[in-house]
């Protein structure tokens, strides 16, 4: 934590043999540079709790060797770019209080190695596909305090290493899957503020 203020400069690119940039806990303004898909060595970028603005450059996809992206509690905006989808060595993705629009994007269900993923706080759009149950490393979701619609896909239950569930504040309809109730590992279950409807599974 330091006291940085000012935009992120473009020649931040010419450090091209990082693995990791820590600017989190700033004051820094404007938006993430283009730039910043140089640094194609990143495995760890964080930037979150600041005050950048603007949309997640598509060239976040070109480090294809990050593992931890940090991005919460800023003021971005704008969709989720597609490119995300290349960083396929990605363990955790932190994106939460920002105002980030549109859909998640569909290749990033695909996203395997996923251990966390916190979209919280946002304006996320669109039903949670049947595809999340791909990601079987998934231990920690976060997705509440969006505008999700809906049904729970019973494919959550494929997510038998959770242990934090988080899709409060949406517009969830439907029963709760009774595949719910085979997550074994949760301690935190928030369902809490949506349109749920239906009995709780007399087989928990």
């Amino acid at each position: 934590e330091s006291n940085l203020t000012g935009e992120i400069p473009s020649c931040i690119g010419n450090l091209v043999n990082l693995t990791c940039l820590d600017l989190k806990s700033n004051q820094l303004t404007g938006t993430i540079p283009i730039e910043i898909g140089d640094l194609v060595n990143l495995e760890n970028l964080s930037l979150d709790f600041n005050e950048l603005t603007g949309e997640i450059p598509t060239e976040i996809g070109n480090l294809i060797n990050l593992k931890t992206l940090s991005l919460s509690d800023n003021q971005l905006s704008g969709e989720i770019p597609d490119s995300i989808c290349n960083l396929t060595n990605l363990l955790s993705i932190w994106s939460y209080h920002n105002q980030h629009t549109g859909e998640i994007p569909e290749c990033f269900w695909n996203m395997t190695e996923l251990g966390l993923v916190h979209f919280g706080n946002n304006q996320l759009i669109g039903e949670i596909p049947s595809e999340i149950g791909n990601l079987i490393n998934l231990y920690r979701l976060w997705l509440w305090g969006n505008q999700f619609t809906g049904e729970i896909p019973s494919s959550v239950g494929n997510l038998i290493d959770l242990d934090i569930l988080n899709l409060g504040s949406n517009q969830l309809t439907g029963l709760i899957p009774s595949s719910v109730w085979n997550l074994i590992n949760l301690v935190n279950l928030d369902l809490n503020n949506n349109q749920l409807t239906g009995e709780i599974s007399q087989n928990i």
